[in-house]
């Protein structure tokens, strides 16, 4: 660079162009760069000024909505789908199988069978494997991440498998499971299971940190419990009052930030290094999913008893500001983002009138109709 003002100019306009703090970015490099002139303090203050309408602007508009509606069809209800940008496949999770769907050919091109209850899939790329919950058959399918074949069955002692993520740094896959209240820890190494964390309450979906830490939500507890992923030990657990029966979980590994979907259409915001609350942010009504980009710093919530996608723009780490709720469709409650592209999927699909109660079903649930399940593509 020739000199300050150069700087302070290239500095902010990164920073702009990723949603994040632009003036305090420039405000430290004024004070670093500028030992004397009052030429640029004033400059700094046109600059302030400037760069904070462009980032005001640009977060009151992320420019998101629906760029397409691909209806897959096939049998089975619905839970996590997991957008993969290394394969260019998106994994869905189809009650008794998964469907695997090019994001390039929008269209099915793979189908894994007999995974009895399957919840979620996760993804071991330096292992060359996938790994997916079978929540009714008490066991994780493995399958190749090539030619989406399964390579075996590991049965696991924790009762109904559900959320279920791969963490990098201690190189093992983690099951949380609804009925035992418990994670099982397996190598994807050797494909063993290597221990189980007791969890006082309901797991539902957790992150890493990837540094050795898991986090999980508590649905029935109202809180976080983190756990070391080698150890097993629980570290700490807090409550994520005002939220209720989170679910769905996402994570900001920069600003140590971790963001819970509730029921009571609530976002909850917490430090997970100081495991406290710091925020909680409105949105809509069915949330079940969670996601960050950690590039445009926005959060995300499908919220399927509406049929919206609420986004919520990271301010500052303590800051946060409801920016849009796209239209999606009814049912759209889960969802799984592609860093790399921006883009969001969601599954979906049509359901007819419930049919009249019985003594037998006094709640029956509507049914899905045959042929409607659809993936909604959000992008900008």
């Amino acid at each position: 660079m020739e000199g300050p003002g150069e700087e302070i100019i290239l500095v902010a306009y990164r920073r702009t162009l990723k949603f994040a703090y632009p003036v305090r970015i420039l405000d430290t490099a004024v004070r670093s760069n500028n030992p004397s002139g009052e030429i640029m303090k004033r400059l700094a203050c046109v600059l302030s000024a400037v760069f904070a309408l462009l980032c005001i602007g640009l977060a009151q508009d992320p420019g998101y909505k629906v760029l397409d509606k691909v209806k897959i069809g096939g049998e089975g209800g619905w839970d996590y789908l997991n957008a993969d940008p290394v394969t260019g496949m998106v994994y869905i999770s189809r009650g008794n199988h998964v469907q695997v769907m090019s994001m390039e050919k929008k269209e099915v091109v793979a189908d894994i069978p007999n995974t009895i209850g399957v919840h979620g899939i996760a993804l071991a790329h330096e292992f060359g494997k996938g790994y997916i919950s079978d929540g009714r058959d008490t066991s994780v399918t493995v399958f190749d991440l090539k030619e989406f074949k399964t390579l075996r069955v590991i049965k696991i002692k924790g009762m109904n498998p559900d959320a279920i993520i791969y963490d990098d740094f201690s190189k093992r896959v983690f099951t949380f499971n609804g009925r035992s209240s418990d994670a099982t820890a397996i190598d994807a190494a050797t494909d063993s299971v290597v221990g189980t964390v007791p969890l006082e309450g309901k797991p539902e979906f957790a992150q890493s940190d990837g540094k050795g830490n898991i986090y999980v939500n508590i649905e029935d507890k109202r809180t976080i419990t983190g756990f070391d992923a080698k150890t097993l030990k629980v570290l700490k657990t807090w409550s994520i009052a005002p939220g209720e029966e989170a679910s769905g979980l996402a994570i900001d590994r920069q600003h140590h930030l971790l963001f819970s979907v509730a029921s009571n259409k609530k976002m909850i915001v917490s430090d997970y290094e100081a495991g406290k609350v710091v925020a909680d942010v409105p949105i809509g009504e069915g949330p079940d999913a969670a996601g960050f980009d950690p590039e445009l710093q926005l959060a995300f919530s499908s919220n399927g008893r509406e049929g919206t996608l609420t986004i919520v723009h990271e301010d500052a780490p303590d800051k946060f500001t409801v920016v849009d709720n796209v239209k999606t469709q009814m049912s759209a409650r889960t969802m799984s983002l592609n860093p790399k592209t921006h883009t969001i999927y969601l599954s979906a699909a049509e359901f007819g009138k419930a049919p009249e109660p019985t003594t037998e079903n006094p709640r029956p649930r509507p049914q899905m109709v045959p042929g409607s399940f659809t993936i909604v593509i959000v992008g900008r």
